[in-house]
C-alpha cells in the first residue's frame, strides 16, 4: 500500500477480532471460528495516527477501509469558494473510506481530531473474504446503507432544522452513540471545536456558541469548555421534534 501524504506507523502485531471490545460494532455476529480466522488474516495490521494528521486526503488512491479502534476522525472537503466543510465524525467502532470505492480515490480529507488507531482492512482482500463468508458480506451491506441513511440525516438537519433543533440531534446522536460503546450517555467531551460543530451543521460558530450557552440557561444541559452534560435527554428531544423554541438566525 502507498504510504498517505501524512506520517502514521504501522503495526504489524496480530490482529484478534475475536478478543476486540469493538468487536460487535464492527463485526457480524453470529460468526463461526474459520469465519473469524478468515476475518483475522484480512484485518493483518493497525495504524496510528496523531492529531492533526490526516489518514488519508482527497485524491488518494483508494486501496483499503479503515475500522476506527481508538479515538476520533474527522472528515472534510473542500467547498468551490475555497472553505472546509465538515462531512462527518467517526469515533470508535465505525468504518471509514468508503468514499473511495466508486471512483478508487478518496472524495475527501479524514484527519484525526485526537491520536487515533485504526485497523486496515484492504478492499480487495476483503471482496475475496466476503464472496466465502456471506454474514460478512451482508455486514458491509448494512454498513453502507446505513451510510447513506445518515446522509440522508445530514441533509434533513440543513434542510429543515432551525439552529437549536440541528443543535439539539447531534448532540442526541453523540449520545446515543457513545452509550453503544459502553460510555456514559449523558456525559462526554466534544473532540470537535464549536468551529467544526459549526461546519457540520450548516451554522455559523457564534451561533453555536450562543446555543449552547441557551440550552444551559434553560437546564438542559451543562457544558464546560470541552466537557459536556445532557441533564434533560427529553427536553432535547422535544426541541428536535419542533417543540422547543426556534432559534433563528443560522
Amino acid at each position: 500500500m502507498n504510504a498517505p501524504s501524512t506520517g502514521f506507523s504501522i503495526s504489524h502485531l496480530k490482529v484478534a477480532c475475536s478478543n476486540c471490545n469493538l468487536r460487535e460494532l464492527c463485526l457480524p455476529l453470529g460468526l463461526a471460528l474459520p469465519e473469524i480466522e478468515k476475518l483475522e488474516e484480512l484485518v493483518a495490521t493497525r495504524r496510528k495516527v496523531k492529531r492533526g494528521e490526516a489518514l488519508f486526503r482527497a485524491g488518494d488512491r483508494f486501496e483499503s477501509l479503515y475500522a476506527v479502534r481508538l479515538g476520533f476522525l474527522k472528515s472534510t472537503v473542500m467547498s468551490s469558494d475555497g472553505r472546509e466543510q465538515v462531512t462527518g465524525f467517526h469515533m470508535a467502532g465505525e468504518l471509514v473510506g468508503m468514499d473511495g470505492i466508486s471512483a478508487e480515490q478518496h472524495s475527501c480529507d479524514t484527519v484525526a481530531l485526537e491520536d487515533t488507531e485504526v485497523c486496515v482492512i484492504p478492499y480487495e482482500r476483503l471482496e475475496d473474504v466476503a464472496s466465502s463468508v456471506p454474514a460478512l458480506r451482508n455486514h458491509f451491506h448494512k454498513v453502507m446503507s446505513r451510510e447513506i441513511v445518515r446522509e440522508h440525516g445530514v441533509m434533513l438537519l440543513l434542510g429543515s432544522m432551525h439552529a437549536e433543533e440541528r443543535l439539539a440531534a447531534f448532540l442526541l446522536n453523540l449520545s446515543q452513540r457513545f452509550e453503544a460503546r459502553g460510555y456514559s450517555r449523558t456525559e462526554f467531551v466534544l473532540r470537535m471545536t464549536r468551529a467544526e460543530i459549526g461546519s457540520f451543521l450548516g451554522l455559523k460558530l457564534e451561533t453555536v456558541s450562543r446555543v449552547l450557552s441557551r440550552f444551559a440557561q434553560d437546564g438542559l444541559l451543562e457544558v464546560n469548555q470541552k466537557h459536556v452534560r445532557i441533564l434533560d435527554t427529553e427536553g432535547l428531544r422535544a426541541i428536535v421534534s419542533g417543540h422547543g423554541a426556534a432559534c433563528g438566525n443560522n
